[in-house]
């Protein structure tokens, strides 16, 4: 493995500068590999599996740090649903909400601090975000590069403002570039993300050492998945796209072949909110990323229940191809940042987007924008949060919302991979327009912190979205784990029933299967058992009569045949 781990060093900076590295490479494995048993590695995760997303301080008490507090709630509220959970950005930061990192050995003190972590970890597989691409303009290293000082001052990347930069892709619209005044006069420094998020410079190779080292610190502190942000952009060659280079695919496979030595349980993720064909090339052949966030899935299904068809949904699920053996997709409806729109480019028509798009500025949600090679602009992600995205349609009743919301978590638990829902989606959080008023950011709009006596009274009235929304979910999970057909290697089919019928069959390892259908319309569907079985029965607690299965608006029914 270490020879592997030459061999990339070698493709990356050449021979002679990939030599050295090998070396600092042995001296870096002596340091973490250790004879504790190692943790489970992805044979490990099961169809009783799912992972919760949440900032540190999505549950604020007067009595307690709000790690301990998130902790607790979990406990209250949760249990066991949760297998994994994933803390975005916890440490000391200057602005996007945690991803421009100050320090990334340290705790938010506001937060709580390791020992907060630690005990987290202990109950949970913990996800810990690894913000590889850039870091705040406020850091000790940005500090150093404005004076001049080493090690700092050659961490980051500069380029000529004159220089051709029309074909790097650009997932913002400010300016790539920003002035800086350093000891050496002004310097302009590459910002992919924010004036505030000074890029890395991956070229020097003590750039990689130091992030390794964090990553590496994380493990130790319990992380048990990391989470590659914006890794897609890492590394740099003007007169390219800057995304998804080779020497970027080289860093994510030799950070793999690194944990397969020190610690083999450990989880990667990539973060590339782009096309799918893009976003799946992170697996490499199986020696790449272990997951990949399904991109496509959220703007896909948030289409077919805005529009009542399941007919690009299923087209979309029907082509996809199983993940490479021991890699899985890690599914979701929302996150913390906002709903993709790139992901769908070529799997619905335009006119179909723009649909989507005034429906999400209706239910009081923004667009953000991009700029293209050419100048131009066009839409990047969608702003608001999945509850209310799910509202707003002609007939409009709370119980159609709330069915509607239920159906659109059915999806994405049913289908191959490994679930994840966001806190704002878990209690049917509505949009944050206040947040956006005083952050002037559009995803503020879905990152509302909640005092815990305020969840908790949410939650204690059982007629309430919140507890409504979370009684759903875990009802829907709990379903889930009660099926090896669920499992997140388990086999998938497509069904063409209905186009108004997302029907997906998954298939366990011996054969038993489930038989998931949801309706994605506001209008009754009946569709037919697809099978020769006289009887079956409903997971989920519903009553049909085979052969006929007739399904109210939004209706999900998982069912296998009766014994």
């Amino acid at each position: 493995m270490l020879r592997r781990l030459t061999d990339r060093l070698r493709r990356i900076y050449g021979d002679e500068k990939g030599a050295a590295c090998a070396l600092r490479m042995e001296v870096l494995v002596g340091l973490y590999t250790h004879d504790e048993e190692p943790q489970p590695n992805m044979a490990g995760w099961s169809e009783r599996d799912a992972v919760l997303i949440a900032y540190g301080d999505h549950v604020l008490s007067p009595a307690e740090k709000p790690l301990a507090a998130l902790d607790h709630f979990l406990d209250r509220h949760t249990g066991d649903v949760f297998t994994a959970l994933h803390i975005l950005p916890f440490f000391p930061f200057s602005s996007d909400d945690g991803f421009s990192v100050i320090d990334f050995r340290a705790v938010r003190a506001d937060l709580g601090d390791w020992s907060d972590i630690n005990v987290i970890a202990r109950k949970h597989r913990l996800m810990v975000d690894l913000v590889l691409n850039h870091v705040s303009a406020q850091s000790a290293w940005f500090k150093e590069f404005i004076a001049g000082r080493a090690p700092g001052r050659d961490y980051f990347l500069t380029a000529d403002p004159g220089a051709d930069l029309s074909a790097v892709v650009r997932p913002r619209t400010h300016p790539l570039l920003t002035k800086f005044s350093t000891r050496d006069g002004g310097r302009h420094v590459w910002t992919t993300f924010s004036a505030d998020q000074a890029d890395l410079n991956f070229q020097n190779p003590d750039v990689l050492f130091e992030m390794l080292d964090v990553l590496l610190f994380y493990v130790s502190n319990g992380a048990r998945i990391i989470r590659f942000d914006a890794v897609a952009y890492l590394w740099k060659e003007i007169g390219t796209s800057c995304i998804h280079l080779p020497q970027t695919h080289e860093v994510v496979k030799l950070i793999r072949d690194l944990l397969s030595i020190v610690a083999p349980g450990v989880i990667l993720v990539t973060e590339t909110n782009v096309p799918h064909a893009e976003n799946i090339s992170y697996f490499g052949d199986g020696d790449e990323a272990h997951m990949v966030y399904q991109f496509s899935l959220p703007p896909l299904l948030l289409h077919a229940l805005a529009r009542g068809t399941a007919k690009y949904l299923t087209r979309w699920a029907h082509e996809l191809q199983p993940p490479p053996v021991g890699c899985s997709f890690l599914n979701f409806t929302s996150s913390h940042d906002g709903i993709g729109v790139r992901p769908i480019e070529g799997l619905v028509p335009a006119a179909e987007r723009d649909a989507l798009l005034s429906h999400v500025r209706a239910r009081g949600g923004e667009v953000s924008m991009k700029r293209n090679a050419d100048g131009s602009e066009s839409p990047y992600e969608l702003n608001i949060t999945w509850y209310d995205a799910m509202g707003g349609l002609p007939g409009e009743t709370s119980e159609l919302h709330l069915a509607r919301f239920l159906c659109s978590q059915a999806v994405c638990f049913a289908l191959r991979g490994i679930p994840s829902v966001y806190f704002g989606a878990l209690i049917a959080a509505p949009n944050d327009r206040a947040g956006v008023t005083t952050s002037g950011r559009a995803r503020s709009i879905n990152r509302h912190k909640w005092p815990a006596g305020e969840l908790e009274t949410a939650l204690g009235d059982a007629a309430s979205p919140a507890s409504r929304s979370l009684a759903g979910i875990k009802k829907l999970l709990a379903a889930r784990a009660s099926r090896p057909a669920f499992h997140p290697d388990a086999a998938q089919e497509m069904l063409q029933l209905d186009d108004r019928v997302f029907a997906v069959r998954r298939i366990a390892a011996d054969g038993r299967f489930v038989l998931c259908l949801h309706n994605t319309a506001a209008s009754p569907v009946t569709v037919r058992w697809p099978g020769s079985h006289g009887r079956f029965r409903d997971l989920l607690g519903g009553r049909y009569s085979a052969p006929d299965i007739a399904l109210g608006p939004y209706a999900v029914a998982w069912i296998e045949p009766a014994a």
